[in-house]
């Protein structure tokens, strides 16, 4: 589902938290519901394959998905989730072909999807010196979520994955404050804020809370975010030309690809420069 990148960069999670879709029977293309919108063309219900799916599990249009009204699609991560239900969890086992209980596919892999995405978060976490104080507490978090990812089918169905990652947030947030603490005063508090559309170019927002915030169509070009944490910001339509996001934290991949940006943007290590940003797309 998801457009390549054009550079690749080390990466603190790893590969094994960035989808591979080679691995995978296309779940996110099933399990997934999406309506006809500004990112999506048509209507699709969960568990219902995308017209556009491939008896091989490849898209048929991933070429000119943008063109076609699919930026949904191209923005999309599973943070590795769709290789581990499709390769692990059920063994391989092909939900096209395979018993009537591969069908769970589509119920587990949002469950894990979740769980993968903490994994994110935490190894994130964990390779912030600043947040040293609480890395036992984040590996603790880290193994636990491990756990809960590598469970049954069954036990994923029925895990309550929101109650943990409630719980995993408490320590994303005591990460948040340690890391942002250095920032003598500078580090704005715009958690969960609106600023949709908000005229930002050249803001000083470094070291900012912006966890939750509305950016859409927001402008930054030239803004200083270094040092901000971004979970969970909406970045859809973002202008980022020649912002500096050097030390941002918490920052994914499918955020990244939902802005727009250039060749002069700054970006951490732990993502990489989506192709549209150099393809002008």
């Amino acid at each position: 589902m998801r457009e390549h990148t054009a550079d690749r960069a080390d990466t603190r999670a790893g590969a094994e938290l960035r989808g591979d879709c080679g691995s995978c029977f296309g779940l996110c293309c099933v399990a997934l519901p999406f309506a006809r919108s500004a990112d999506f063309a048509t209507d699709k219900d969960a568990g219902t394959p995308c017209a556009n799916l491939r008896t091989d599990h490849r898209c048929g249009i991933h070429a000119t998905l943008r063109e076609r009204g699919f930026t949904g699609c191209t923005v999309y991560d599973c943070f590795g989730a769709g290789q581990r239900v499709s390769q692990v969890t059920f063994g391989g086992r092909d939900w096209r072909t395979g018993p009537p209980e591969t069908r769970r596919m589509f119920e587990v892999f949002p469950v894990v999807r979740h769980l993968h995405e903490l994994l994110w978060y935490l190894t994130e976490a964990l390779a912030l010196p600043a947040a040293r104080p609480v890395h036992a507490d984040l590996r603790g978090a880290l193994a636990d979520t491990e756990r809960l990812a590598s469970g049954t089918p069954q036990e994923l169905a029925a895990l309550d994955v929101a109650a943990h990652r409630q719980r995993v947030n408490v320590l994303l947030l005591r990460t948040s404050q340690l890391v942002r603490s250095g920032t003598r005063g500078r580090g704005k508090n715009r958690r969960n804020a609106d600023l949709m559309g908000a005229r930002l170019k050249g803001a000083d927002l470094f070291g900012a809370d912006l966890r939750g915030a509305y950016l859409i169509a927001a402008d930054l070009t030239g803004a200083d975010l270094r040092g901000a944490d971004l979970i969970g910001a909406d970045l859809r339509d973002t202008d980022l030309t020649d912002a500096d996001l050097t030390g941002a934290f918490f920052l994914t991949q499918p955020q990244v690809n939902a802005a727009r940006g250039g060749p002069v943007t700054r970006l951490p290590d732990s993502v990489t420069r989506p192709v549209h940003w150099t393809a002008g797309r």
